[in-house]
């Protein structure tokens, strides 16, 4: 391994890594080295998925750490169990979300609306607050927030959760300013369309899955493990001069197929 991709030694906090992109992150940065916390919703979920990285890379690599993003307590619990394991928190990725309305605007009700806002841009800004501390003192860390090209267009179907990827791009920005002085990087990661269970109402419909392919230079949908290169990149010392950004990774549906 070069040393522009060895994580040997640091530890991440992986948000909404039992399944889907969150999993195919933690594994990665398992593979570069990096110790990790699993963490999601449910305890059993999150013990599996640490489990399997122990077999794979030795016991102690990972440990399975339960917590609900809509939960500030259980975000402190995350953040003080991981700092009792490991010591030190070098890497957070926050990914987790949630999305309850697919839809028009005007149908989604005040409650989904919150819940998309708490979840998807406060949460984070929990999250953040609660790691970066111990990362400011020791003047390092990576911070990665994983958005989404929704925050970057338009659409009829997840109007309010594109809303809510819009302002996790603002909120890097603006930690990025913060913490850069003290040598804490804050970057976020955009996939396109994924074949997750998280994205399943939009990738089943074949309607919607042709519309996306069909204007996708690279003729398809992504998977999980290909969302995970950009987040060892962002947490490595490859990207050591890069903070505020936005890697956009999405077969490149944003920039279309032209006549």
């Amino acid at each position: 391994m070069t040393p522009l991709f060895d994580l040997t030694d640091k530890v991440a906090i992986v948000t909404g890594s039992s399944r889907g992109i969150g999993k195919a992150i933690a594994e990665a940065l398992a593979d570069h080295g990096a110790k990790v916390v699993i963490s999601s919703r449910k305890q059993d979920a999150c013990e599996e998925v640490a489990a399997a990285l122990n077999a794979k890379h030795g016991e102690g690599r990972a440990i399975a750490i339960a917590a609900s993003i809509s939960d500030k307590s259980a975000l402190e619990n995350l953040v003080a169990k991981s700092l009792e394991a490991f010591g030190r928190i070098d890497v957070l990725v926050c990914n987790a979300a949630s999305n309850p309305y697919y839809g028009p605007m005007a149908g989604i009700t005040d409650d989904q609306f919150r819940k998309i806002l708490d979840n998807t841009v406060i949460a984070n800004h929990w999250l953040v607050q609660l790691a970066a501390p111990q990362m400011l003192e020791r003047g390092e860390g990576s911070i990665v927030i994983v958005s989404s090209i929704g925050g970057l267009t338009s659409s009829t179907m997840i109007g309010a959760y594109n809303i809510s990827k819009a302002a996790d791009f603002q909120l890097a920005r603006n930690l990025a300013a913060e913490f850069g002085p003290k040598g804490v990087r804050v970057n976020c990661i955009a996939p396109g369309l994924v074949r997750t269970d998280f994205a399943k109402a939009l990738w089943e419909n074949p309607d919607t899955l042709k519309a996306v392919t069909k204007t996708t230079p690279l003729r398809r949908i992504g998977e999980p493990h290909e969302i995970a290169g950009a987040a060892v990149f962002l947490a490595a010392p490859a990207s050591a001069f890069m903070t505020g950004q936005a890697i956009i990774v999405d077969g490149g549906s944003t920039i279309g197929v032209g006549l």
